[in-house]
């Protein structure tokens, strides 16, 4: 049985509604999901209570992106209260960077005289947080590259022509944020950090120092000796371990939900754990 606790509806860069996701869940007879879309938890509410409706176990969850030391760093926060009083304004600035960067983008693509409007791309996004893979969808459709990677590769990815900064809060103040909330705190897709794991060994124990609770081991693009080392560095530093396909549908086509029948399978043992290490940080913080 499986599980996938990482992702994204329409509400930032995904292409389907919390529902659907559940739906979908039901259908690849997943035994737990998580909703962990950008720096928005506007879609957990309907996620959670869909899923307790049908009887599949969800998760309420968010993605964070930080950096540490000159890395970009995605944080998975996962079983906090989405309507806990200081989340909607501590978001606040991590949404109004985002769409700050929207604008930097568009006028850099103009500049290379890539014709997208701001228009086009909210046009797209439709709701929500619009982001760098809506940018990608519309380079694609605009036959401007091939597929998708190639949007980032040529054009998105940080030192790119039309790549630009965005505000982030330090990681400490991402983790401590996640606790404050009552959640736990999981480094999401490390290999995308360092797929050699030259580096990752050390950012995971400054990630620890922070009050990192776990890894994310099961991820599409990891290789079995990658979780491996993943395993070994959790079971060092009596980490969580968790997994998911990072599925963002039709703007991410690479990424299916997780299915039994896909070759992707992160177990369903992987949740007992994480709901046992949410109810002991609530336990403690109420």
């Amino acid at each position: 049985m499986c599980i996938d606790l990482h992702t994204h509806s329409l509400y930032s860069d995904g292409s389907h509604t919390p529902q659907e996701l559940v739906e979908f869940g039901l259908r690849n007879r997943l035994q737990g999901l998580a909703l962990t879309d950008h720096d928005t938890v506007e879609g957990v509410a309907e996620l959670l209570q869909y899923g307790r409706e049908v009887g599949l176990a969800v998760i309420s969850g968010v993605e964070i992106s930080t950096t540490l030391r000159r890395h970009t760093v995605h944080i998975l926060g996962y079983g906090f209260d989405p309507a806990w009083p200081e989340l909607d304004t501590w978001l606040h600035p991590l949404q109004k960077g985002r769409a700050k960067r929207n604008e930097s983008i568009v006028t850099k693509l103009q500049d290379l005289d890539i014709d997208i409007s701001m228009q086009d791309v909210e046009a797209i996004s439709s709701e929500g947080q619009t982001g760098r893979p809506h940018f990608a969808q519309l380079l694609v459709e605009r036959g401007v590259v091939a597929n998708f990677s190639a949007a980032f590769e040529q054009y998105l990815a940080r030192g790119k022509a039309a790549w630009a900064p965005r505000f982030t809060y330090p990681v400490s103040e991402v983790i401590a944020m996640i606790h404050r909330m009552g959640g736990v705190a999981i480094l999401a897709h490390p290999g995308t950090l360092d797929p050699d794991i030259r580096i990752v060994t050390t950012l995971i124990e400054e990630l620890i120092h922070h009050g990192l609770d776990g890894l994310e081991v099961y991820y599409p693009s990891h290789s079995k000796q990658f979780r491996r080392q993943l395993m070994e560095l959790a079971k060092r530093h009596q980490l969580l371990v968790t997994g998911g396909s990072d599925f963002h549908g039709a703007t991410r086509p690479s990424h299916p939900l997780v299915s039994h029948t896909n070759g992707f399978c992160p177990s369903a043992a992987l949740l007992q754990p994480l709901l046992n290490a949410i109810a002991s940080r609530q336990a403690d913080q109420y």
